[in-house]
Order: C-alpha cells, then structure tokens, then sequence
C-alpha cells in the first residue's frame, strides 16, 4: 500500500468514525461527557496496548519528545472542539469546515518549512476558506440572506489546531515510529476525556443509559474502526510530504456528504439532517469547492 492509498483509505474511514460519532452524541446519549467516558476508556486501552508492544524509543533527545507531545495535546483540542459541536450541528456541516486544515498546513509550511506558495495555491486557500463558509452558513429566521452559524469560529480553532497537530507530527515522525505517535495521542485523548467527563453526575448518565448495552457496543465498534484509520494516518505522514498527505485527507468532507446524503435519504432519523434541493446543491457546491481548493493547494509542488 502507497501513503497515496493510505490516506485515501483514512478519509472514507474517519468519514464514517465521524458519522457515528454525531449519531452518538447528537441521539444516543445523554450529553457529551457522558459519551467521552466510555471513548475516552477505549482510547486509553488501546493506547496502553500499542505502548506495550512498540515502547517509546531510547536515546530520543527532549526537543523532539515535546513536539511530539505538543502534537498529541494539540490534535485532543481539535478533536474536542469538533466532537462539542456535534452536540448541535450537522455532521456534513462540521467536517467540511474542520477539515480545510490542510490550508493551515500550507500557510504554516512558509515559515516553519521555509517552503513558498504559488498564486494558484493562494487562490486554493481562499476558495477553500470560501467553501467553508457557504457550508457553515444558513438562512436567517426571517428567510432574507444567510448568517454564518454561531460554531463557525470554534470549528475554524479546530481547523487551525488540526494543522498545527499535523505539521508538529511530521517533524516527531523523523524521530519516532507512526505507532509511538499513535501511543502517545491515545493516552492523551483517554486522560483528557476523562479529566473532563468524570465526575458524579456523568456517570449517573451512563448508569440511566436506556439500551446501554447496545450503545455501548456501537462505540466500541467505532473507536475500533477509528484505531485503524488514526493509525493509517500517522503512517501515511511518516511515508509522504505532510503538504500531500493532508490534502488527500481533506477530502473526508466528500466521504461525509455522501455518507449523510444516503443516510438523510434512506434512514433520516439517524442524523436528522434535512436535505431539500437547495440544501443539497449548496452543500455539493461548497463541498467542491472545499475539495477542489484543497487539492489546488499542492499542484505547484514540486
């Protein structure tokens, strides 16, 4: 398998880990936290198994350990603040924008990678970020013009810190395995979703779960499928140029609609998106928009 498959692989993945995940939090459980617990556990085991079989490497000096901490900690941020706004948002409205890090990755690379953008990449970036904002924007109440939802600024600090998280990795991965990264952003998911998620009242929650035990299967199942595309992900960056890597999984938008599109046709009630003709060609037109800029981006690439 070439990263060029891998991360393709890794955008129809987490697509679908993605697509669970709002299933969960949005009509199964009872609130965020009270889905965090048992993911956060879940995460926090695998990790625990990965360390085990691949131990951190001797002999690493401490500049590369703290990027790669960095990392971990920077990617758990983005992760939360994706997974606090499906408490309220619609999944294929989420994805698109959070997913446009690849923008920040080729903007961060300038100074940190001393690389330089073409004008067709700058115009990439401001097609992508055009993009994003058709898909977060909706009609106003009174049914004149659109206003952009209230979560579009917490979903572009996901985007960004999504794109500090990956261009931080690329550097770690000169100096560790893709399972040592894997290791080390597992752990920090399960303590900081536990950390904050656990106290009385959250488990009370869980306790009170009607269907606990199915729902509970269904996120084990998810994070499961998760540990795979997660790991895919971080081999994809130890083998490829982060610039391509990212862009090729920032098509999971894509994978997402049309996820949401057969869900939304077929089993409406499992997202509650509503998908009348307008709502599906604005969000065909910003999602290609979104794709297109991002594939845009790394076409001057040498």
């Amino acid at each position: 398998m070439t990263w060029i498959t891998a991360a393709l692989l890794v955008a129809a993945i987490m697509a679908l880990v993605n697509i669970v995940d709002s299933h969960l939090i949005s009509r199964r459980m009872p609130s965020l936290w009270a889905f965090l617990i048992p993911a956060g556990t879940l995460h926090l085991i695998f990790g625990l198994v990965v360390l085990g079989v691949e131990p951190f490497p001797p002999g690493v000096q401490s500049f590369p350990w703290f990027i790669a901490v960095f990392s971990a900690f920077t990617r758990t941020a983005a992760v939360f603040l994706m997974l606090y706004a499906m408490r309220t948002e619609e999944i294929s409205r989420i994805i698109p924008v959070v997913y446009a890090h690849p923008v920040f990755v080729a903007i961060l690379a300038v100074p940190l990678l001393d690389e330089t953008l073409s004008s067709l990449q700058w115009v990439a970036i401001f097609m992508t970020v055009a993009g994003a904002m058709l898909i977060s924007a909706r009609r106003s109440e009174s049914g004149h013009g659109a206003r952009l939802r209230r979560s579009f600024l917490l979903l572009l600090s996901a985007s960004l810190l999504f794109g500090v998280a990956n261009t931080a990795t690329k550097y770690a991965l000169d100096y560790i395995t893709f399972w040592n990264m894997y290791s080390l952003n597992a752990l920090c998911f399960g303590i900081f979703f536990w950390l904050v998620s656990a106290r009385p009242s959250v488990f009370r929650e869980l306790r009170d779960i009607k269907d606990r035990g199915f729902i509970l299967k269904l996120i084990a199942f998810n994070e499961t499928i998760s540990f795979t595309g997660i790991v895919l992900s971080f081999w994809a960056m130890e083998k490829g140029p982060i610039s391509l890597v990212t862009t090729i999984m920032g098509t999971r938008p894509f994978f997402v609609f049309l996820y949401a599109l057969a869900l939304g046709l077929f089993f409406p009630a499992v997202l509650g998106e509503r998908f009348s003709r307008g709502i599906i060609a604005i969000k065909i037109v910003s999602t290609a928009l979104i794709v297109g800029g991002i594939a845009l981006i790394n076409l001057a690439v040498d």
